[in-house]
């Protein structure tokens, strides 16, 4: 019997986008913009920082399990606290929804692309692992409903989806659960919700509060907290409870709850985040297309740019790398001729213009 189980082995382990530093040392840089993680280029609330500063002098004690965190969550969104579950990013607590309900047999069920990071967890466990395909570059629900079958335990819905920043509606929820079987647990990864949220077609997942709807957040985007992997979740406390059970104890850490909360509470900070993302989004959008770059519509805070092969994608990467840019290919993610754009400082962006603008004049990227 071998040490290592054959779908580990095989296993390809999730890429994290890669960092400044590391560009600036391989490209001889002085500096990096980072345009491919889709973090907020503002950073963190003030207030975040300070309430960080405040809680080091709790780091030699063990943190409270996210008690606090939980109980303001649950004030903020109008649910109790055994509504709520906190850890380490989104991801964390995805990872604890795949060891908790997911058994020998059971299969999963997503669209396709949408976070790798749940194919790996998903594919960790062994179990089966089934996508359909994007319709138009966007989650189509009912495509998803149609592939269910007695095997089927969870379907991963990412609202709006990464890579594509597209999103489903309402109304294409609300058909899909109807024809999803109680048994099926749905998760609706929410981790761009704050861009969101204002769109009256956007379906807020804790408006419908359906027993087998897993809600999962994050303050890694919004709320500049990254570094800090702090992220949370909604469900039927039934479903919470048994989460509980097999999370870390001290998950999450002392300062990252604090940071959190403090977050939470700097709306103005949000605020200002959400206007100079809309602003850049526009921006950086329109140019591009000005520039004759294929983009999909996002509702997210980067964009996904196509081109007419792989070579292409891989050239421009590779060329806005040696300018200093930071992108994201996406390859992994199932889309060779794809490249993922975060959106940056007004700063960034328009150094971002500049590159792609002078890039296309010297390569023929755009040709098919």
């Amino acid at each position: 019997m071998p040490l290592v189980p054959s779908y580990i082995e095989t296993l390809a382990p999730y890429q994290a986008g890669r960092s400044a530093a590391e560009v600036c040392r391989e490209y001889g840089l002085e500096r990096a913009v980072k345009l491919g993680s889709n973090e907020n280029p503002l950073g963190p609330s003030p207030h975040a920082l300070r309430a960080i500063s405040a809680a080091l002098s709790t780091l030699g004690q063990y943190p409270s399990g996210g008690k606090e965190l939980r109980t303001a969550l649950a004030a903020r969104f109008g649910v109790r606290p055994e509504n709520v579950i906190t850890g380490s990013g989104s991801e964390g607590i995805l990872s604890n929804i795949i060891r908790t309900f997911l058994c020998d047999g059971d299969e999963v069920l997503t669209a396709e692309p949408t976070f790798i990071g749940f194919r790996v967890l998903a594919q960790s466990r062994g179990v089966t692992y089934r996508t359909v395909p994007l319709l138009n570059w966007r989650i189509d629900p009912l495509r998803l409903a149609g592939a269910v079958n007695e095997r089927t335990k969870i379907i991963y819905l990412a609202n709006p989806n990464s890579p594509t920043g597209t999103i489903f509606t309402r109304t294409e929820f609300e058909a899909f659960h109807s024809r999803i079987p109680e048994r099926v647990l749905i998760i609706l990864d929410e981790a761009y919700y704050e861009y969101v949220s204002h769109r009256a077609e956007y379906p807020d997942s804790l408006f419908y509060r359906h027993d087998n709807v897993i809600t999962l957040r994050t303050f890694s985007k919004a709320y500049g907290l990254a570094g800090a992997r702090i992220g949370y979740g909604f469900a039927h406390e039934t479903l919470i409870s048994n989460l509980l059970k097999v999370k870390l104890p001290f998950e999450p850490s002392s300062l990252a709850e604090a940071a959190a909360i403090a977050a939470l509470e700097d709306t103005g900070w949000l605020a200002a985040t959400l206007d100079a993302n809309a602003a850049g989004l526009a921006l950086v959008t329109r140019e591009l297309q000005s520039l004759g770059i294929h983009t999909l519509p996002s509702c997210a805070n980067f964009i996904m740019t196509l081109w007419p092969d792989a070579q292409s994608a891989e050239g421009v990467v590779e060329n806005l790398l040696q300018a200093g840019i930071i992108v994201r290919p996406l390859r992994a993610f199932g889309v060779p001729n794809g490249v993922r754009i975060t959106i940056g400082t007004p700063d960034d962006n328009n150094q971002l213009i500049s590159a792609m603008s002078r890039i296309l004049q010297q390569e023929s990227l755009l040709c098919s």
